[in-house]
């Protein structure tokens, strides 16, 4: 039985009702259906915390999806998986994949950030500034396009832009 089904979620069933539909109505081809519904999968059991079955759902879906658009998202939510599970490494490669085919995710650029960040503070405890200056200075670039794509978004990352005179 498909994840869509077994979801007691309002919000999963709504979604997974008006997505059968637009994949029944939307001129698609077999292929993208299935890509669609892997990534429909995925995404249902990402919300659950179901993050091992929601790889194998996001890496079926990239093995059929060909637009790169689409194909972004998937990287995008594989890479949040990675950070929740602390591979920071990993996912600040899926970030850069997801941005090579869409570069107007201003969210991979935030989570880049995020980690850059936590780098930055991670350095600092062990007690090496440099490396943490380095580190904070990435998370900059990273929250500054983020902002240029969301203005009036990432409040707090832009606050420590300017509180560290970081933002130009």
């Amino acid at each position: 039985m498909s994840r869509s089904r077994i979801n007691g979620n309002f919000i999963d069933k709504t979604f997974s009702i008006v997505a059968n539909i637009l994949l029944r109505i939307i001129p698609t081809t077999s292929g993208e259906k299935e890509a669609f519904a892997y990534y429909r999968d995925g995404m249902s059991a990402q919300s659950e915390g179901n993050y091992a079955e929601a790889l194998q759902n996001y890496y079926e879906a990239m093995r059929l999806e060909i637009d790169p658009y689409d194909r972004s998202y998937i990287l995008y939510n594989i890479g949040l998986i990675h950070t929740r599970n602390g591979e920071h490494t990993k996912a600040l490669e899926y970030y850069f994949r997801a941005l090579e085919r869409n570069p107007f995710l201003p969210q991979a650029f935030n989570n880049m950030a995020v980690i850059c960040h936590y780098r930055g503070e991670q350095a600092i405890r062990q007690g090496d500034s440099e490396i943490a200056e380095a580190w904070f200075d990435q998370a900059a670039e990273y929250w500054k396009q983020a902002l240029a794509l969301t203005p009036g978004n990432y409040i707090e990352a832009q606050n420590w832009l300017k509180i560290t005179r970081r933002f130009e």
